[in-house]
């Protein structure tokens, strides 16, 4: 058995904002790879790494995977907050990875192997207008998608009013667009109609709602959206407010998908068991790695929840391949984020997941398929890099009288 001598970050893409972690082994040039992205608190996670769990895990036997995760979750005492669990997450895929590469076999293989072909994925459409978001449905389509997320915008898009519109005090603190949900509430629904009426109702279409709207709006938006058939309509209430999607449910079929900012049991537990939602919608690292994730598609697979794993555009190779080797294997398989990375940044990770159409498809290596060419990651930091000088807070939304809207 191959025994853990060494945990360690590494961070890459420009400004550091990509940490892998690699553990080594006493097996010559045996080691793993995970992730454990935090766009907003990158050095925190690097701390509960290098402070907390490494000095635990060296030494010990690399293939006790399933003992080695619970001695990260409970030895910080407090436990399931992100920072830790994005830190236990990058951790456990890299010991799943070293599982595989000592195996010889995939990590889809060890969890049971495969149960589809290839991984279904959706794409992002986006722009201004209603025109400019037609194009991009186009283009993705075009390409062989046959799902797709559309946005007019950004998050948000749709319910922004300019200062010159909006009735701001005169002693606003910002000076920007405002975002109103009534304006959100109208613009979303027209702009499905649009669709509808442009591509027909064959093509499945999500949209992200991205937890701007108080809950009763929320279940308004939902309700609204119903007559278009949507494939979900994704995280429509914060992690605060999940108790509302009792009464989303009961109010109308719209399919729900949550769970981007989720790091706690407690938030994902009853709204599975209870078929509240439609898609879990956690983020591989950010849940507690492989491990957990397994376990949270087995929990909804027994409800008959399906999986849509978080990618987002600040997320890494090596998080999305975790996902995928999940996808592979997990019948309640629902869809997958898709993410797309510069030709530098895939010269870097030689053995990514690759795209073709609408479909992921692994490596077929032993492991994640993925390596990591230090050197290479290293110039994409670009110069002048500092760890402690990092700052890149989650940009905020306001109400026109100035309240903050939740991300």
């Amino acid at each position: 058995m191959a025994k853990i001598t060494g945990i360690r970050c590494i961070r890459t893409r420009k400004n550091g904002t990509w940490t892998i972690v690699k553990v080594t082994t006493d097996q010559d040039g045996l080691y793993g790879l995970g992730s454990a992205n935090d766009l907003y608190n990158p050095e925190a996670v690097v701390q509960a790494i290098e402070q907390l769990l490494a000095p635990q895990l060296i030494g010990r036997d690399a293939a006790d995977i399933e003992d080695l995760w619970h001695t990260m979750n409970l030895s910080g005492y407090w436990r399931n907050g992100s920072i830790l669990q994005t830190a236990i997450g990058g951790i456990d895929i890299a010991l799943w990875d070293i599982k595989g590469k000592e195996a010889g076999l995939p990590v889809y293989q060890l969890l049971g192997g495969a149960t589809r072909d290839a991984v279904p994925c959706y794409g992002h459409a986006g722009g201004s207008d209603i025109a400019e978001l037609k194009e991009d449905v186009r283009r993705f389509l075009d390409e062989g998608y046959t799902v797709v997320r559309v946005q007019m915008g950004g998050y948000g898009g749709g319910g922004f009013i300019g200062p010159e519109k909006a009735n701001v005090p005169r002693n606003a603190r910002t000076k920007g667009a405002v975002f109103d949900e009534q304006a959100y509430l109208n613009a979303i629904p027209r702009m499905f109609e649009q669709l509808r009426l442009e591509f027909g109702p064959d093509v499945a279409f999500t949209h992200d709602a991205h937890e701007h709207l108080s809950p009763i709006n929320a279940i308004q938006l939902a309700r609204r959206l119903e007559p278009y058939g949507l494939f979900f309509l994704e995280d429509a209430l914060p992690p605060e407010q999940i108790g509302w999607y009792r009464r989303m449910r009961e109010q109308c079929s719209t399919p729900q998908a949550v769970g981007e900012l989720f790091s706690n049991p407690q938030e994902w537990v009853p709204l599975i068991s209870e078929r509240l939602i439609d898609f879990i919608r956690v983020r591989v690292s950010k849940a507690g790695g492989i491990t957990a994730c397994r376990k949270i598609a087995a929990l909804a697979e027994a409800f008959g929840v399906r999986t849509a794993w978080q990618e987002g555009g600040e997320n890494d190779p090596i998080n999305q391949a975790a996902a995928v080797h999940l996808d592979m294997a997990i019948w309640n398989f629902g869809i997958q984020e898709v993410n797309h990375f510069r030709p530098e940044e895939k010269l870097a990770f030689p053995g990514h997941i690759e795209r073709q159409g609408g479909y992921l498809y692994v490596s077929g290596k032993p492991g994640l398929g993925v390596d990591l060419d230090e050197k290479l990651a290293e110039k994409l930091l670009g110069d002048g890099w500092q760890p402690r000088s990092y700052h890149m807070p989650y940009a905020l939304d306001r109400k026109a009288d100035g309240t903050l809207v939740r991300p």
